[in-house]
């Protein structure tokens, strides 16, 4: 979905100081020696989990970030300040490490396309002549399911689904060309890499899917588009993380894994809509009631986007046809790849996910 951020380049607030408890179930890596890595995206949503969950069984951990970053500094993180924008930058942070996960991205539905092009496809390519300049031999990307979806149903598809002919938002369309700059570099300089799609990143300490979830339904701006019968996959965020170390555990010469891409999710599609509202029932709110067909919500984006375009707007239009296929089309995908390459199993289950997610949204400021 549109509101979904897999990997916000800059820092969340709310970090959280404290290694989770839940982060048990995760083994030591698979050579049981301590890994040197770099987390690109570190203070994003996915990029704290990841780094967490690191630190937790014992890793050595490097961050690129483009400002201070006391709640990493504070979990023992070595910060590295700079820009994936910036080549000297990235070469500088990959020095001397053994594996990256570059998770920092530009995300959204509207905006210029040199505002996701420089971050998300120049920023990647620094990324991979960093690994390169560096000797770095692993490199897990954190792509997004939405590289491939041309805005119709995707009714259990697998990584077979090719990339779409057209697109309806910069931001799957940047991620795709990155996706196939890192599995392109596979086996160049000694380097292997793999790219995720977790779908529908959610959990605690997000600060973007739940709360402009939120903020549109205070303001009376959401509304069911479709019948309300289509399902969605998504993940938890602390089981989209595990996915990531899996990864970087099982990348030899010899893996299934390398070059390739993988859907990761929670395994368990739901309603779109019955979530919704069981979401916005955990936050004291009421379920949505209004409700638009696909083809009128699809025609309005349409006409918005074209009226932002015209006026310049930056600002992002209350309906786009990208927001409008996410929220009205099913998307939920196969990930048999992903748990007979990496043994990836979720872990922690939407059931327990949401009751994590209610515990935190209780003690979460007003207004998300």
């Amino acid at each position: 979905m549109a509101w979904c951020s897999s990997g916000a380049i800059s820092c969340s607030r709310g970090c959280g100081n404290v290694i989770s408890a839940s982060f048990a179930f995760l083994s030591i890596n698979a050579t049981a020696t301590v890994l040197h890595v770099l987390v690109t995206g570190a203070g994003g949503f996915l990029g704290q989990y990841i780094v967490e969950q690191l630190i937790a069984r014992g890793d050595k951990v490097r961050a690129l970030v483009r400002r201070k970053a006391p709640a990493l500094e504070a979990l023992g993180v070595e910060c590295v300040h700079g820009d994936v924008q910036e080549l000297a930058d990235v070469k500088r942070a990959c020095r001397g490490v053994e594996v990256v996960f570059h998770a920092a991205a530009v995300a959204g539905i509207w905006g210029p396309w040199k505002h996701y092009y420089n971050t998300n496809v120049l920023g990647t390519k620094n990324v991979i002549s960093g690994c390169h300049h560096g000797g770095v031999t692993r490199l897990v990307f954190t792509s997004s399911p939405s590289v491939t979806f041309a805005g119709r149903d995707q009714c259990g598809v697998d990584e077979s689904a090719p990339y779409p002919k057209r697109w309806l938002a910069h931001y799957p369309h940047s991620k795709a060309l990155a996706e196939q700059m890192v599995l392109k570099a596979n086996g160049e300089h000694h380097l292997l890499t793999c790219a995720f799609r977790p779908h529908l990143i959610w959990g605690p300490r997000d600060q973007h899917l739940i709360p402009r979830l939120l903020e549109r339904a205070r303001a009376g701006q959401l509304r069911q588009v479709g019948d309300g019968k289509n399902l969605i996959d998504a993940v938890y965020v602390e089981n989209a993380a595990a996915a990531h170390l899996l990864a970087a555990d099982v990348l030899r010469p010899d893996s299934a894994a390398c070059g390739k891409a993988y859907f990761i999710t929670n395994g368990e599609p739901v309603n779109c809509w019955q979530w919704i509202n069981e979401i916005l029932q955990l936050a004291g709110m009421a379920p949505v009631q209004r409700r638009i067909s696909l083809p009128a919500a699809y025609a309005a984006g349409a006409v918005m986007e074209a009226v932002w375009t015209l006026l310049g707007r930056t600002d992002e239009p209350q309906m786009t046809r990208f927001l409008v296929a996410q929220l009205g089309t099913s998307h939920y995908f196969d990930i048999a790849s992903a748990k007979r390459d990496l043994a990836y199993e979720p872990k922690i289950s939407t059931e327990e996910g949401m009751r994590r997610l209610s515990a935190w949204l209780r003690r979460a400021p007003a207004g998300g």
